[in-house]
Order: C-alpha cells, then structure tokens, then sequence
C-alpha cells in the first residue's frame, strides 16, 4: 500500500478513462462559470478595440481567456474529452447570454476544445503537467487563429496575418496554459479538488 503522505506529481500517469458523476458535474460547472467569462470577456474586447485601430492584430494578446477550460478542465477531471466538454459549453453559455459573434461562437467552442485535446492526447491522456498543458493552449490557440482568419480577417495582409497567429498562440499558451496550472494549483491548495488526483498534485 502506498503511503498515503507521498503525493504524486501533476504529470504522474493516470490509467482510469470511466466518467464519475462528479467529473461530468464539475466539468459542466467549469463550462458554465466561463461562459459567463467568455460573454463578458466578449463585452471588453468591444470595448478596447479603438486602442488597437492602428495595428488590428495587437488585440490578440487578450485572446487566451476564451481556452482557458479547454486546457483547464482536463488539468483537473483527467479524462478524455474533458477539454472539448467544458469548452464547448462555455461557448453555447456565451452565445445564449448575447455573444456579439452569435451561434458561430458554438462553432469555435467545438472545434477549439476538440484542439486543446490534443495537447492530452498525444500522451494518450496517461499525464496532466506543464508539457501537455502548454501543447493544448498552443493548439486550441491555432486554431482559434485560423479560424479568425478564415472567418473574419481573410483580407488583411499576410503580414498582419502572421503577427496575429503569433499572437494569438502566444496569449492562449500563456493565458490558456501557464493560467490553467495556476488555477489547478489555487483550486487545489483550498482543498476544492479533494475529488480529484488534481488536488493532491505537487506541480
């Protein structure tokens, strides 16, 4: 038997995949309580856009909060598409409230929780530390970025197009990434995630 005083770290392996009711309830609060910060995060990008008039790309940098539970929510449940659930549902929170980009707001919630996932995934969702927390904020933010190019930015040039992929992945990694391990490691320190393998973590 294990010694119940050693604590396994963030990125320890985990092995069970089976959904608890309290992994779908407390991934269903996550994408709840951030779709109210997306609507209102939504309401200050509005609101700051004339500063950014002469360089449009620049306003990227306060992009990372929309991935936040899409890097979050596994950190905490680990399980497989825990990202892609509170994500998503964050998104149809958002866009319910008002969102000013409407039910293509789903859209993204969909395809940019499904590419946080990645970052999990490619350590077949066995660790949950810094490496595969920054690799889902990376590519939940590309593609949050082509997605915008795509949508809404497709005529500007492609050097403004660069510097806001740049920025939007930056912003997201930070944000999204370093920001999630931050609140994983606040939650647990209250004694909030007592649940979860989470909130016994070291890292």
């Amino acid at each position: 038997m294990a010694d119940p005083a050693v604590r396994p770290s963030t990125d320890a392996p985990v092995r069970g995949t089976r959904w608890r009711t309290v992994d779908i309830v407390v991934t269903a609060v996550l994408g709840v309580a951030f779709g109210v910060v997306f609507w209102a995060w939504g309401l200050l990008w509005a609101a700051v856009d004339a500063p950014f008039a002469a360089f449009p790309p620049g306003q990227a940098v306060m992009y990372g909060v929309w991935l936040v539970p899409a890097v979050l929510a596994p950190l905490i449940v680990r399980k497989a598409g825990a990202g892609l659930f509170a994500e998503f549902l964050a998104a149809v929170v958002s866009a319910l409230l008002g969102s000013a980009w409407g039910t293509l707001t789903i859209v993204y919630g969909l395809l940019q929780g499904a590419a946080g996932e990645v970052g999990y995934a490619a350590f077949g969702y066995r660790r949950y530390g810094w490496p595969q927390a920054l690799l889902s904020a990376l590519c939940a933010g590309a593609m949050a970025a082509v997605l915008d190019l795509v949508n809404y930015y497709a005529d500007w040039s492609g050097g403004w197009k660069t510097a806001y992929v740049l920025l939007v992945v930056a912003s997201t990694t930070v944000i999204a990434g370093v920001g999630a391990i931050a609140l994983r490691r606040s939650l647990g320190a209250t004694g909030a995630l007592s649940a979860f393998p989470a909130g016994s973590a070291r890292v």
